[in-house]
């Protein structure tokens, strides 16, 4: 892959950043090809396609945290992909933090986000140990 590949992807994740930090719902959205993929492997029933529900999401998400910050922590890139570890973190109206950390390979062309896989999840503090999670994830149960 080439070099141009690899920061096309790198620019248009950034521009993505910058309109997610802006609350800039139309800049967001314009990073999206229209018929974009969400896959989202660890949850498939919430994949979907389409630029029209990244608006419908947005506008959402930023109602909702109104003080929502992205942060990048990490990439990677490889040609047309770019692996993005992020946080997202900000305090939801009702007054609770909302805290996100993950990783979503965004696969670019033409200089748009055409699909992702997305591996992004609120974070849960406490719960219990890795021993007791490991315990409750082979037995079927449901982890602390």
């Amino acid at each position: 892959m080439t070099n141009a590949t690899e920061g096309m992807a790198q620019a248009v994740v950034e521009r993505l950043f910058q309109a997610t930090n802006d609350h800039d719902v139309e800049g967001i959205v314009a990073c999206f090809a229209p018929d974009y993929h969400c896959e989202m492997p660890l949850h498939p029933g919430r994949s979907f396609t389409g630029s029209d529900q990244v608006r419908r999401n947005w506008i959402r998400i930023l109602g909702g945290v109104p003080n929502l910050t992205a942060t990048v922590t990490s990439t990677a890139t490889d040609g047309d992909s770019i692996w993005v570890e992020q946080e997202h973190a900000g305090t939801r109206r009702d007054g609770q933090p909302h805290l996100m950390r993950g990783v979503i390979r965004f696969h670019v062309a033409d200089g748009l986000i055409d699909a992702t896989r997305f591996y992004l999840e609120p974070v849960i503090e406490g719960g219990g140990g890795l021993d007791a999670v490991i315990a409750a994830e082979v037995a079927g149960e449901r982890a602390p």
